[in-house]
């Protein structure tokens, strides 16, 4: 009886770890490749910065993932994930749903819905005033989270 008790034991406590697993974290590097993420798993979690273009070597990706580099602390401070899409063909679940033409760089909420498409690239600056203005950034700031840098 002892031996089932101890298999059983072991397999409840395989459950929350394995669901650890499955959701972003601390962790989660702060750029993913869009084939590498299912956006679901980033809802109330994560506020997905979305960069596409039809190559990496397009120069306004290029420009755009410097000014985000540049600041990669303060967006990680306000639970950033950028997400980059170079490749037309992969056909990503963020393309899908997105479809981009050429470059493109759209910001998600935590709730999924879209706050912010640009056409061009913008500054770190700037997504980060347009994410302090988010209703949940808001709800966060006044909860006492940390503003990050600006």
């Amino acid at each position: 009886m002892k031996p089932l008790f101890a298999l059983l034991f072991l397999a409840f406590a395989a459950v929350p770890a394995a669901a650890q697993d499955s959701t972003p974290d601390a962790d989660m590097p702060m750029i993913v490749s869009a084939g590498e993420i299912d956006p679901t798993t980033l809802l109330w979690i994560k506020r997905p910065l979305v960069v596409f273009a039809d190559t990496p070597a397009d120069p306004r990706y290029v420009e755009q993932m410097g000014y985000i580099t540049d600041r990669l602390d303060a967006l990680a401070a306000r639970d950033v994930v950028v997400i980059t899409d170079t490749d037309p063909a992969a056909r990503s679940a963020f393309r899908q749903k997105l479809r981009p033409r050429g470059f493109s760089l759209v910001l998600i909420g935590k709730d999924g819905e879209i706050y912010l498409r640009k056409p061009l690239p913008w500054q770190a600056r700037e997504i980060m005033r347009s994410i302090d203005k988010l209703p949940t950034r808001q709800r966060e700031i006044r909860e006492g989270k940390a503003a990050g840098g600006s």
